[in-house]
C-alpha cells in the first residue's frame, strides 16, 4: 500500500517529520485513543493496543500550552485521537465513504499529518465532565455553536479558548477537533503508532 501511495504522490518519500509522544510531553494529558478499541463510531479497532498519541513536535508544544492554561482552571485534557496513519484513513473510508464523517484519503486528514487532535476536558482529578456530546457524535449537537446547558457551554468555551490561545483552529462541526497551522504543507504520513 505504501509503495502504491508513494507512486501516486500521496505520501512523501522524505524522512518522517518529528512526531513525538504527546502523552509524555503534555502535562496531565490522559490518552484514550478511541480507535485503539472497538468502542467507537465504527465499532472497530484501527490502532494497535498501546497506541500512542503522536503529534508533530510544534503541535505537541501547542497542546502543552493549552493544557497549562486549562490546569489553572481546574481541568486536564484527554486525547481521543491524534496522529492517524494514512493507511488507517483508507480503512475508515472503505467502511464509511462519506465526507463530513471521514476525510477522503486522497486528500487526507490533518490527523494524517500529525497536526490535528481530538480532545475533551476532565477535572483535575481525572474525572469526567459533561461536554456537549460524546466523541464522534455527528450532527447539529456536535457543532461549536450548538445550544447546550450553561455549564456545558462554559466548559466548551474554556476548551476552545485555551486551544485557540495556543494557536489551534476550530472545526465548527466538531467541538472536540482542533487543527494546528503546521498542517499546511505537511505531508501525509503512514508511520506506525
Amino acid at each position: 500500500m505504501r509503495a502504491f501511495l508513494l507512486a501516486l504522490g500521496l505520501l512523501s518519500a522524505a524522512p518522517a517529520p518529528d512526531l513525538v509522544d504527546a502523552g509524555q510531553r503534555v502535562p496531565g494529558l490522559v490518552v484514550e485513543l478511541r480507535y485503539a478499541k472497538d468502542d467507537n463510531f465504527f465499532q472497530k479497532a484501527f490502532y494497535p493496543p498501546g497506541a500512542r498519541c503522536l503529534l508533530l513536535r510544534p503541535v505537541a508544544e501547542r497542546l502543552a500550552r493549552a493544557a497549562t492554561t486549562l490546569a489553572k482552571q481546574g481541568f486536564r485534557l484527554k486525547a481521543w485521537d491524534c496522529y492517524r496513519p494514512h493507511a488507517v484513513q483508507y480503512e475508515m473510508w472503505e467502511r464509511l465513504p462519506k465526507r463530513g464523517y471521514v476525510a477522503n484519503p486522497r486528500t487526507g486528514s490533518h490527523h494524517n499529518r500529525g497536526a490535528a487532535v481530538d480532545v475533551t476536558l476532565l477535572r483535575a482529578d481525572g474525572t469526567e465532565v459533561e461536554m456537549p456530546t460524546p466523541f464522534d457524535t455527528f450532527g447539529r449537537a456536535a457543532r461549536q455553536d450548538a445550544p447546550v446547558r450553561p455549564e456545558v457551554a462554559e466548559r466548551r468555551a474554556a476548551l476552545r479558548s485555551a486551544m485557540e490561545a495556543a494557536g489551534f483552529h476550530i472545526n465548527r462541526m466538531e467541538w472536540w477537533h482542533y487543527e494546528a497551522p503546521e498542517a499546511r504543507g505537511a505531508p501525509l504520513l503512514d508511520v506506525p503508532l
